[in-house]
C-alpha cells in the first residue's frame, strides 16, 4: 500500500471538524485511505454486515474514538436504506462513522447537517466520494461551515517513490533551488505512460494496462456520470474524452469543440462539467489581474493522468522517444503533479496558466494567499535558452514586485541560473524536492 502525503491533513481534519470528505476519481485509494486513517486513529469499526474491522496502531489515540462502523453505498441494501429514510439511517449508526460512496445517495447531506447542527463532536462523519460533492444540488450550502474537503488524484511520484515533496513550498522560499540527480528520458517516458493509479502500476504488461483502462472509463461513465445526470447521449462521452486527450494542454474554446464533435454548446458544457465533476477533465484557469485587457483568459485543457491520456490517444512508451511528440504529455504531467502538491504545500497556492494575445505564455502560475507568484514553465527539450524564460518576463512584469521566481523544467541534467529570479531545473526536481532534504 502506498502512503498519501494529504494523510496527516485528513488526521488534523479530524480533530476538529464534524465532517471530512475525501473525493477523487474511482479508482485512485479513497477508501484505502480512509481504513488507513481508521487504522491510525485506533478506531473499532464494524462493516454493514456487523463484521468486526479492528484496525489498532501503537499511537496514542488523536481522536478518541471508542467504536464506529464502516458503510459503503456501494451496496444495494445500504444504499436504498439510506435514499429512503437518510435521517433514519444515520441514527442507526454510530456516533463517528466512514460512509465510502456518498455521492450516491445526496439526500444524506441535510440529514447529515441536521445532525451536526445538533451536535458538532469532531470527527463524526468521515465520507469519501467518486464526485465531486460540492457541485451537486444544495451540498455546498448545506455543509458550508461544517465539512472540510480533501480531494485525492493519482499518485504522485513522490508517493510512489516514498517521498513528501515540497517543491512547490522551496519555489516559494527564499533560499536558491537546490540541485537535483537528473534522469534519463527513458526513465521519464516511463513515468508518463504509467501514470499514478494505484491499480495500473500494478501491471507490467501494456495490453492489461489497456485493458484497465477501457474497463475503467466504461464503469465511470455508465455508472458514475449516469447517477449523477439522467442523460441520454453518454455514448458520445467517449468520443468526447479522446478529443479532450487530443487538445491537452490547449485552450478550452467550446465553439470549435463543438463543431468537431457536432454537439449544441449547451450540451457539450454539459458534459465536460460531468466530466470536470468526477475528476478526469481537469480544467487550468487563467491568472489575470482584473484591469488586465491583454490576457487570454480561457482555460485550458488537462487529465487527471498521463498514462490515461495515453490510452485515449493511442500511445505508447515507443511513441515517446521523440521529445517534440511529447510535449503536451510533459506539460500535463507538470501540471498535475503540482496539483497534488497544492493539497499538502505549505504554501497552499492557487494554480494558474499565464497567456497574452501576443501568445506569450507560461505553462503554470502559482500564487500564494499573500499575492506572491511562482511561474513554472516546461519544456521537452534537454536545452534551455534565456528566450524560454520570454513569457515568464512578461508575468514578471505584470505581477511586478509580487513576481517571485521562475522555473524552466526540462530534460536536461543541470540546474542553472537565468538570473537573479529565474532557474532552469531538470524535470525529476518535482518530486526529489522533499522534506528530507
Amino acid at each position: 500500500m502506498y502512503n498519501r502525503n494529504s494523510t496527516l491533513d485528513i488526521e488534523s481534519a479530524l480533530k476538529d471538524s464534524p465532517v471530512i470528505l475525501i473525493n477523487g476519481a474511482r479508482q485512485v485509494g479513497k477508501s484505502t485511505l480512509a481504513k488507513a486513517i481508521m487504522k491510525a486513529c485506533d478506531i473499532d469499526f464494524t462493516n454493514d454486515k456487523g463484521q468486526k474491522l479492528q484496525f489498532v496502531n501503537n499511537q496514542s489515540n488523536p481522536i478518541n474514538f471508542i467504536n464506529g462502523r464502516y458503510v459503503t453505498l456501494d451496496d444495494a441494501t445500504t444504499l436504498s436504506a439510506a435514499a429512503s429514510s437518510p435521517l433514519s439511517f444515520l441514527e442507526d449508526l454510530p456516533e463517528h462513522v466512514v460512509i465510502d460512496e456518498i455521492q450516491r445517495a445526496p439526500e444524506l447531506f441535510l440529514a447529515i447537517k441536521k445532525l451536526v447542527d445538533q451536535d458538532r463532536k469532531p470527527g463524526r462523519f468521515l465520507l469519501t466520494g467518486s464526485a465531486n460533492a460540492m457541485t451537486l444540488p444544495r451540498v455546498a450550502d448545506s455543509l458550508a461551515g461544517r465539512m472540510e474537503v480533501h480531494t485525492l488524484w493519482p499518485l504522485s511520484q513522490g508517493e510512489i517513490e516514498g517521498k513528501k515533496e515540497s517543491f512547490i513550498d522551496h519555489c516559494f522560499g527564499i533560499e536558491k533551488m537546490p540541485k537535483v540527480l537528473p534522469i534519463t528520458w527513458k526513465d521519464l517516458s516511463e513515468r508518463l505512460t504509467l501514470g499514478g493509479y494505484p491499480e495500473n502500476l500494478k501491471r507490467t504488461d501494456p495490453r492489461r494496462r489497456n485493458a484497465w483502462y477501457r474497463s475503467y472509463l466504461s464503469s465511470i461513465i455508465e455508472r458514475d456520470i449516469r447517477e449523477l445526470a439522467n442523460i441520454e447521449g453518454y455514448r458520445e462521452l467517449p468520443n468526447l474524452l479522446q478529443l479532450l486527450a487530443s487538445r491537452v494542454g490547449g485552450l478550452l474554446n467550446f465553439s470549435d469543440i463543438s463543431r468537431d464533435t457536432k454537439m449544441s454548446n449547451t450540451t457539450l458544457k454539459r458534459y465536460i462539467a460531468l466530466l470536470e465533476a468526477v475528476f478526469i477533465f481537469v480544467p487550468l484557469p487563467a491568472w489575470y489581474r482584473n484591469e488586465e485587457k491583454r490576457l487570454v483568459k480561457s482555460s485550458k485543457i488537462y487529465l487527471n493522468d498521463t498514462g490515461l491520456a495515453m490510452h485515449l490517444r493511442g500511445m505508447n512508451q515507443a511513441r515517446l522517444l521523440d521529445h517534440n511528440k511529447a510535449g503536451f504529455l510533459l506539460e500535463n504531467f507538470i501540471v498535475m503533479e503540482l496539483r497534488k502538491q497544492q493539497a499538502w504545500s505549505e504554501t497552499l497556492p492557487s494554480i494558474y496558466h499565464f497567456r497574452t494575445s501576443t501568445n506569450k505564455e507560461v505553462d503554470v502560475v502559482l500564487e500564494a494567499p499573500d499575492g506572491r507568484v511562482v511561474g513554472i514553465e516546461s519544456k521537452s527539450s534537454s536545452e534551455v535558452s534565456a528566450s524560454d524564460f520570454s513569457g515568464m518576463k512578461e508575468l514578471s512584469a505584470l505581477a511586478g514586485d509580487h513576481f517571485h521566481r521562475g522555473v524552466v523544467l526540462y530534460t536536461g541534467q543541470e540546474t542553472v541560473s537565468f538570473g537573479e529570479k529565474f532557474t532552469a531545473m531538470p524535470i525529476s526536481s518535482l518530486w526529489q524536492i522533499s522534506e528530507k532534504q
